[in-house]
């Protein structure tokens, strides 16, 4: 079994943003925060941010959303990102340049690590 590790971030210590074994490569799930820390007020703009950071995670072993064949993702407020679904769903084929053919796990949550995080995106890519 081959083994990459990728490690990054405040928590680098705690836990690796990705790990691929062999040709599957699976990443810590990725918060929609600026580069100062903050996450917006906004779930749509957290989305794009978390994107960011999923793309840039990737991109650490060579792959980037085209890898990608799953995904899970963590709400704290299901009913606000349903109100606003078109816009969240939007935001995400805008990160994947179109509509993406990946698989979707949507999971309410009671909270994240941080109270103001909305949003947490987990993939697996096969790479």
């Amino acid at each position: 079994m081959q083994r990459k590790v990728f490690r990054s971030g405040p928590y680098a210590e705690l836990i690796a943003q990705a790990v691929q074994v062999d040709n599957i490569l699976y990443l810590s799930g990725q918060v929609g925060v600026d580069a100062s820390g903050a996450a917006p007020d906004s779930v749509v703009e957290q989305t794009t941010l978390a994107y960011e950071h999923v793309k840039a995670v990737l991109a650490e072993f060579g792959a980037s959303l085209e890898n990608v064949v799953e995904e899970t993702v963590f709400v704290t407020d299901m009913a606000q990102v349903m109100n606003q679904v078109q816009e969240v769903f939007a935001a995400r084929a805008a990160a994947y340049g179109g509509r993406p053919d990946v698989t979707q796990t949507l999971i309410g949550v009671s909270a994240l690590v941080d109270p103001s995080y909305k949003i947490e995106i987990k993939c697996t890519a096969h790479v």
